[in-house]
């Protein structure tokens, strides 16, 4: 065998495995925080988040400086490390508000959420970044957002915490184009994509997403999603109409190497170890 048909013989027997689903994406399995029973202790929501097989979690804004401080005594506590914080004020003040005090009140509670994120450890906040609606055009919610998240990026480079916008039925950045050109604009390496493969489905297709947005995807969220005869429907992981192996074959590509958070309904023990099973499927390529 010369040296070119051993090349081509591994690439065989690589592609071949990648098609059994042997080759399992390097990417840790979060859980967001409000999936685990809310009668729970934090400690004891951590362990168990832990205990059916997921690696991380994340957080949500809290503004109770002694409540933040429990959450993160949990996560140590359960060797389970808060990846991200989800910022809670980005619909009810939108930051491409036309009011001036919508947008100061958002950008407080962004920068409540950063120090959440400093505090945990977490290296990533989302962030919605503009809703368009009657009031609000498409342009204006472009321009205005980015002026209002610029303000956000000295405090981001200061914390050491990306912050990462959503694209989450917000009637922006409906198209992965507009999603990479939108990131690309801020020219800064403290502004992401934080990618939702369920959220796009109704327009798109995520394998071309993830595609297209590339290495500015510094995070992911997991959910299913199917739209039959003009209905909607949130599913179970692997029982909606994503192409989960078209998902895992463009994670493969573009390299992606962070976590991805499943962001279903809570539940308890034996519902979230069932979800963490399918989570494993998933990024098995099964």
């Amino acid at each position: 065998m010369n040296r070119r048909q051993f090349l081509a013989s591994v690439a065989a027997a690589s592609a071949a495995g990648r098609l059994q689903g042997a080759s399992r994406l390097p990417i840790r399995k979060g859980v967001l925080i409000s999936m685990l029973p809310k009668e729970m202790s934090f400690p004891d929501r951590m362990k168990l988040a832990r205990d059916v097989g997921f690696q991380s979690v994340e957080g949500m804004t809290v503004n109770d400086p002694r409540e933040a401080e429990e959450i993160k005594k949990a996560a140590d506590g359960a060797g389970l490390p808060i990846h991200s914080v989800m910022n809670m004020g980005h619909w009810e003040n939108p930051l491409s508000s036309d009011d001036p005090a919508v947008v100061d009140k958002s950008l407080a509670i962004m920068r409540t959420s950063m120090g959440n994120a400093k505090l945990w450890g977490a290296d990533t906040v989302l962030l919605v970044p503009a809703v368009v609606n009657p009031k609000t055009s498409y342009k204006d919610a472009w321009a205005r957002s980015q002026v209002a998240i610029k303000k956000l990026i000295p405090l981001a480079e200061q914390y050491k915490v990306i912050i990462a916008v959503e694209e989450v039925w917000n009637k922006f950045l409906v198209s992965p184009l507009e999603f990479a050109k939108y990131v690309d604009e801020f020219n800064s390496p403290w502004i992401k994509a934080y990618f939702d493969v369920g959220n796009i489905v109704f327009y798109g297709y995520p394998q071309d997403w993830i595609r297209v947005l590339g290495k500015r995807i510094v995070k992911l969220h997991l959910k299913d999603f199917a739209y039959k005869q003009g209905r909607t429907e949130w599913t179970g992981l692997k029982e909606g109409q994503i192409d989960w192996r078209a998902v895992y074959d463009a994670l493969a590509e573009i390299g992606y190497k962070g976590d991805a958070t499943v962001e279903l309904k809570s539940g308890d023990e034996a519902y979230l170890r069932a979800v963490s099973q399918k989570e494993d499927q998933i990024l098995e390529g099964i």
